[in-house]
């Protein structure tokens, strides 16, 4: 009797390892979009061209100064008369300028899930079905249960060896 009861135990524990399947709802579908943005600040150096100047002044002194950074100058002296003048060259002078850049960026995620209903080439039997319903551990354990009682009332058992 002992063995039928370790039978009986190794029988459930063994018909609840079987797979199941869920079936998934028809269509699911969830979009995402998550937005990014950067501003980045970059240093640069732009070229600024200047104008040509001219500049001329006449004075009774002896000597005349006119000074600039990008400049030619010519002095003369003619009939006590101090003639000086001034022209810049044209030139390209650089210049630091601080440039935003701004990067804009959206990603969109789609999850989509579809499921397809497939028709099948026949029905399931009887048997299919009650085993679906009813699942092969209480089937078995029905089973075995009908196998004792039929023992118990064909065969007397001692159920004190249990």
């Amino acid at each position: 009797m002992k063995k039928l009861a370790t039978a009986l135990l190794l029988s459930l524990l063994v018909s609840g390892c079987c797979a199941l399947r869920q079936i998934a709802p028809s269509v699911t579908d969830s979009t995402r979009v998550e937005m990014r943005t950067e501003t980045k600040f970059i240093h640069d150096t732009a070229w600024v061209e200047l104008p040509a100047i001219v500049e001329r002044i006449a004075t009774p002194d002896t000597t005349s100064t006119l000074e600039n950074t990008y400049a030619k100058s010519e002095a003369t002296v003619t009939a006590g008369i101090l003639r000086h003048s001034l022209e810049t060259k044209p030139a390209k002078v650089p210049v630091e300028v601080k440039t935003q850049i701004v990067y804009r960026d959206s990603l969109v995620y789609k999850d989509r899930i579809e499921t397809k209903t497939v028709e099948v080439e026949r029905q399931l039997s009887w048997w299919q079905q009650i085993k679906m319903r009813l699942g092969v551990a209480f089937l078995i354990s029905l089973a075995l249960a009908l196998i004792i009682l039929f023992l118990h009332f064909y065969k007397p058992l001692n159920l004190k060896n249990l």
